[in-house]
């Protein structure tokens, strides 16, 4: 299976790097790990990404269309049989067989395969209907698959994996797997055309009228040209709409990857007006950026055959020369307001941060500042962003007005001579006049180019750190044959430990001191500790570091004999589960479901489900869920249900229980809990997780 995932990756033309051979033994894996684990994991060893998808009964035609490349399982019998999709073409589905060779198959029959398994315990029931009515031929066949469709609406076909780059990998390989570089080709290469159509159109009509005479071939001809630019102009803006989707998706996925991968000092260390500027810098990178990147491009395009035109062909160097000047000119004023837009940004931003801080501390204000403090400093700094505004409409004034209406003026006054001698060639001169019109368009569309890659270089400064963070290696893949040994071995002296740690050294970055310095430490099966200290001694990182969030700077930790290299991140903390302090753990805006089983599976299975709501009332949230209309599918967060902070923390608790963890680990989870309820959640502890790691102040 693995070097079917690994010839599929490559005749995709994925990046994969060689896996890990496999063990000299099968891997042994537990009774409840399925495909969904373990085909993640061996994607992760290679560098890609395989996604469990689930395609609803009646859009099983449409999903084989667009998957590939991807996995299906064929059918439910032992041993399992899988279906390596590359693509679906006009020849059909491409299949890459056991011999490296593709094949094709008919979407109709490959679909029909696939829902076969869904069908067979329904047909009993149809068919003897379908007697009944006398029906055959086509018209049975209309008949069945509308009956079928209509009762297999809430099926779905399982086990469909689709291998796709991984978002941490190199830029060039997203573009390469996306094939933005034909896209690119195409879209440069119609637009040249229509450019040159465009100056023939002029020289055609400026040909027979500058010359008095206009004959019916020259208008046919010129009609002709102009006609043909609507299916190129048609075809550089459809290609430029897939370049901008395809590139955006590119980006918020990176986005989205560095925000997951950013460290939890970084997120620490800055404010919820910083994160909020962040996102707002991060949608409006990506919209200017791609805007005025592909407007850019056409632009300059424009401007270099405009160049080559006059140079050559319109024998007017002088004009060529003069809208070289022009665009130097564009870059220095653009330049100018670079720095202006980027004064402007940030005071933009400080308001913005100030507002937020204002909107989140508005309880506190009320309580505790006086009323005729509330607006301080606003009006300073509303001034302040007027000047800033200023500043930056007068820097801009030279860039949108200036030069593009200059060209004109400049272009006439070097066509006078020729136009005052009569020197003039008519054929070059409605080149040139071409030339001129199309110069003068080019150069606004650089304008506004301009402007917009400014505040994409600006938001740039803002995301750059999150983009870069997307490449980070502080996720681990792991071995897929990894195996967590769960008994000792015969002959052994006594049972291994879960948790082994020897000389731990860890240092905050920026920061003085060791917060741990030569710890070691040893937990076993069944131990239950409580581990005290006072403030800032490093129990929450020793606990981080425990539950596989943080990496010691030197020193050994191992998870039942494997280390965090070998085991790998999702290995590690489905092992081990970390309850952090409240100020650090979170209630999403999303179901309770999502916010219980979020650490476990999702989406979930009905089963999922059910140990879920045992678990909320072994720890006495069972009036919390009979008190919601929606039970577990109830929006919880800071824009649904309200939970008290006794709430929260027994669903931060219900959240590590769930995962079914060898070791769990509170930091300071019970310190919310009013007396009545400590024995129930701590009861309901010792039966879930026999092997306990707790924190607590002296």
């Amino acid at each position: 299976m693995r070097e079917a995932i690994e010839a599929l990756s490559r005749k995709a033309g994925l990046q994969s790097k060689p896996i890990n051979p496999p063990s000299t033994r099968p891997r042994e894996r537990a009774a409840e790990e399925s495909l969904d684990d373990w085909l993640p994991a061996v994607g992760r060893s290679m560098g890609i990404e395989l996604q469990s998808v689930e395609a609803g009964y009646p859009e099983v035609k449409s999903f084989l269309k667009a998957c590939g490349p991807a996995i299906l399982r064929f059918g439910q019998d032992e041993p399992a049989m899988f279906l390596c999709v590359l693509g679906c073409g006009w020849g059909g589905v491409r299949l890459l067989g056991i011999d490296l060779k593709i094949y094709r198959a008919s979407l109709d029959e490959l679909s029909q395969a696939l829902c076969e398994p869904l069908e067979k315990p329904f047909l009993p029931d149809v068919t003897p209907l379908l007697d009944n009515t006398g029906l055959s031929g086509k018209q049975r066949k209309l008949v069945l698959e509308s009956i079928l469709r209509e009762r297999l609406s809430s099926i779905t076909v399982q086990d469909c994996w689709l291998v796709r780059c991984s978002p941490s990998a190199p830029v060039f390989s997203q573009l390469r797997e996306r094939r933005i570089l034909p896209h690119l080709i195409v879209f440069l290469t119609a637009y040249s055309i229509e450019y040159i159509l465009t100056l023939a159109s002029w020289w055609v009509i400026g040909r027979g009228a500058l010359q008095g005479r206009l004959d019916f071939g020259w208008l046919l001809a010129w009609a002709f040209l102009l006609l043909t630019r609507i299916p190129l102009r048609m075809l550089g803006t459809w290609k430029q709409g897939v370049l901008a989707i395809s590139a955006g998706a590119i980006l918020k996925s990176r986005l989205l990857t560095g925000t997951c991968r950013s460290r939890p000092e970084e997120v620490r260390s800055q404010g919820s007006a910083q994160l909020l500027g962040r996102v707002i810098e991060s949608e409006a990178f990506e919209s200017l950026a791609l805007s005025g990147g592909l407007t850019g491009i056409v632009a300059l395009l424009e401007i270099v055959i405009v160049i080559v035109v006059l140079a050559f062909f319109a024998r007017s160097s002088l004009l060529a020369w003069a809208l070289v000047g022009c665009v130097l000119l564009l870059f220095f004023f653009a330049r100018k307001y670079l720095g202006s837009r980027e004064r402007w940004t940030g005071q933009r931003l400080e308001i913005t941060g100030q507002l937020v801080e204002r909107m989140a501390g508005h309880r506190t204000r009320l309580a505790q500042l006086p009323r005729s403090h509330w607006h301080t400093s606003e009006d300073d700094a509303l001034q302040v962003y007027l000047e800033t505004s200023t500043k930056l409409d007068r820097a801009v004034m030279p860039l949108i007005a200036l030069v593009p209406r200059g060209w004109i003026v400049i272009s006439l006054l070097c066509l006078a001579p020729g136009l005052v001698n009569g020197t003039a060639v008519p054929t070059a001169l409605a080149l040139a006049i071409g030339g001129i019109l199309l110069g003068q368009s080019a150069l606004q569309q650089l304008t506004q180019s301009l402007a917009y890659l400014a505040g994409a270089i600006i938001a740039w400064r803002q995301v750059r750190e999150l983009f870069e963070a997307a490449g980070r290696k502080n996720t681990i893949a792991g071995s897929a044959d990894a195996a967590l040994p769960q008994h000792a071995k015969p002959g052994s002296s006594g049972p291994r430990p879960i948790i082994e740690a020897h000389d731990l050294i860890f240092q905050y970055p920026g920061r003085p001191g060791k917060v741990l310095d030569h710890s070691s430490l040893r937990i076993f099966s069944g131990d239950q500790i409580l581990l005290e200290g006072s403030s800032g001694s490093g129990k929450s990182t020793l606990a981080s570091m425990l539950g596989g969030l943080r990496r010691p700077d030197s020193g050994l930790l191992m998870l039942r004999g494997l280390d965090y290299q070998t085991l790998g991140s999702r290995n590690w903390r489905h092992s081990v589960a970390f309850t952090p302090q409240a100020n650090e753990n979170h209630i999403f805006s999303e179901t309770l479901a999502f916010n219980l089983l979020m650490g476990r599976r999702w989406p979930p299975r009905p089963e999922d489900c059910e140990e879920a709501e045992t678990v909320c009332r072994e720890l006495g949230l069972g009036d919390l869920l009979d008190r919601m209309p929606g039970g577990l599918q109830q929006l919880v967060g800071e824009t649904g249900w309200q939970l008290s902070y006794g709430e929260r923390s027994r669903v931060f608790l219900a959240r590590a229980l769930l995962q079914n963890p060898e070791l769990l680990i509170l930091d300071e989870s019970l310190g919310a809990l009013d007396p009545e309820t400590l024995p129930q959640v701590a009861n309901c502890i010792r039966r879930r997780a026999p092997t306990l790691l707790a924190i607590a102040h002296p």
